[in-house]
């Protein structure tokens, strides 16, 4: 039976948001300015309709010659969407209506500085806005990713009555089906704040930030990947934001303009076919995935070595160092060839498969050195062109977590276990991404650095005087100062390293898939893995003589010990 609303033609458009929405209330009142009366009305949750009596409201005032009425509220943690102010009575540079500056903040540094300063911007989404209201109103502001918000009144002599500042949190209600918990609290909150860091990126696309980069990128996508494939089981978003970009993407150039990231998409679409066994979807890439294999073998010399032109990206961390970033991409690329390779052959293409095969194995007789980078060296343990253990001995476990990168943590993470050293694996865990939580974190950030901890103030906090900003006073390339993202997708490493290795749920295809935990020094853990046939649930205790094992998986999986 046709649905009513069928006859309208505006509701025939194909392209709907495949998010909802929910209404935040602030937490505290982190400051405020000015004549200011009522403010902690504001933390109290309240209708989401003006009406025509207001008896409890918030006031700002502002007089001739006196400070403006502002105040900065904390809404507990990081979500994407917008703001949304009710007000009752307006009086203004208008007689019924009002101007409020709004600026939005992943930190207090950042919701406290205007535009221009610490490389504060605009970039992607507006963080800094003028709203003019009006009386008996609800108005909302564009969408970004922020905690913090800064609402001034600007007008010299004016008022506002306020029934509510609102955050509106725009997310896709997906059901959590993968589960960490463990004896060490620290682990448990990071494995949360992982997958909760990549759910706030799945958008219309997936994102890999929220505030900044709003955009599809294909390389960042993997870590995302794997953890939305660990926590969420298999989402159509993963196949959408693909097609988009290679759709989208010019012709005669790389996924986002560099070779580095096509690479990328051949190991998610591996990953993928691997996980969810969808061989209709992986068949649609054949004409694009056989083009792509033809030109990344043409860019390995006869000696083995990596010849990519264009842009040369492996990751920020190395962008300043060519020799290391050619020994990544050395790395990058034999994992590249060796899975395109395998998927050409479930493709039924035997002899490009072998030509790539071939081509992977040519590249063992040139291992460029690993520049003492920490994302080198794992590439080189994860192609195989080095040693893990070497490789972790050398350069991977040394400094603990110094050196880390968000980009590459899994990876870092997962060389470590390669080379048998789980226990320091957590350790780095505990010390790199616990740190960022510290430090007030509530994702993980686009990038981040020990060193940045030297007598650094918290987010959630204003700057005192003599303290650095950690937000705003660092950073580097394209995320310098208060440009940087907060909340960055590809920092989600921990969530599927500790599903992989601790639980040691790892999936060989999508009906088998590998048992094999390390507590690496915890006394339990249990959790859930999603397959394509529903979940995987473990449990792991330590005993006096090695790890009890409680197992439970769907009756199509496979499991091997």
């Amino acid at each position: 039976m046709p649905r009513v609303y069928d006859k309208f033609c505006a509701l025939e458009s194909k392209n709907i948001d495949p998010r909802t929405r929910r209404y935040l209330t602030p937490k505290r009142i982190v400051y405020s300015k000015g004549l200011v009366s009522g403010a902690d009305i504001l933390l109290s949750e309240r209708s989401n309709q003006i009406s025509l009596f207001g008896l409890e409201r918030c006031v700002l005032e502002n007089k001739v010659g006196q400070a403006h009425a502002a105040i900065l509220v904390d809404f507990g943690i990081e979500f994407s969407g917008s703001l949304r102010i009710m007000a009752w009575q307006v009086r203004g540079y208008k007689a019924e209506s009002a101007r409020l500056l709004v600026r939005f903040g992943e930190s207090v540094s950042e919701a406290m500085t205007p535009i221009g300063e610490k490389n504060a911007t605009n970039d992607h989404a507006n963080r800094e806005m003028i709203l003019e209201i009006n009386q008996l109103s609800a108005n909302e502001t564009n969408e970004s990713g922020f905690r913090f918000a800064y609402v001034e009144l600007l007008d010299d002599d004016g008022s506002v009555f306020l029934k509510s500042i609102q955050g509106v949190f725009a997310f896709r209600d997906i059901e959590y089906k993968g589960s960490f918990q463990c004896s060490d609290p620290l682990l448990n909150k990071i494995w949360n704040t992982s997958a909760y860091t990549v759910h706030l990126c799945m958008q219309e696309y997936l994102w890999d930030g929220i505030k900044r980069d709003r955009l599809v990128w294909i390389g960042d996508m993997h870590p995302e990947v794997l953890t939305i494939l660990a926590a969420f089981g298999d989402q159509q978003i993963i196949r959408d934001s693909l097609d988009l970009v290679r759709d989208e993407n010019p012709k005669d150039l790389f996924l986002n303009g560099t070779a580095a990231y096509s690479i990328w998409w051949i190991l998610i679409q591996e990953m993928l076919y691997r996980t969810t066994g969808d061989l209709d979807y992986l068949e649609e890439q054949k004409i694009y995935l056989t083009d792509l294999m033809k030109r990344l073998i043409s860019l390995v010399d006869e000696k083995g070595k990596e010849q990519i032109t264009g842009w040369r990206f492996l990751d920020w961390h190395n962008e300043n160092n060519p020799d290391a970033k050619h020994a990544g991409l050395q790395g990058l690329m034999k994992l590249g060839l060796d899975t395109g390779a395998s998927l050409l052959a479930t493709l039924g293409d035997g002899e490009l498969a072998a030509e790539c095969k071939a081509i992977a194995d040519r590249m063992k007789n040139y291992v460029p050195d690993h520049q003492n980078s920490k994302q080198v060296a794992a590439l080189l343990a994860l192609s195989g062109l080095e040693d893990a253990k070497k490789m972790n001995d050398e350069v991977i476990s040394c400094g603990g977590a110094h050196g880390y990168s968000t980009f590459f943590g899994y990876y870092i993470l997962a060389a470590k276990a390669k080379a048998g050293d789980f226990v320091g694996a957590l350790d780095d865990i505990r010390e790199y991404w616990g740190a960022m939580l510290k430090m007030g974190a509530t994702t993980f950030w686009e990038d981040f650095d020990l060193d940045w901890l030297d007598d650094s103030a918290p987010i959630d906090e204003i700057v005192p005087e003599g303290k650095n900003d950690i937000h705003g006073d660092f950073g580097k390339h394209c995320y310098t100062q208060l440009r940087h993202s907060l909340c960055h997708g590809w920092s989600s490493g921990p969530c599927p390293y500790l599903s992989h290795f601790v639980l040691g749920v790892r999936p060989i295809s999508h009906d088998t898939y590998i048992i094999d935990p390390e507590l690496s020094g915890l006394d339990w853990a249990r959790g859930s893995y999603p397959t394509a046939y529903g979940n995987i649930e473990i449990e792991l205790k330590k005993t006096s003589e090695g790890t009890a094992i409680k197992l439970s998986a769907p009756k199509e999986i496979k499991i091997v010990r």
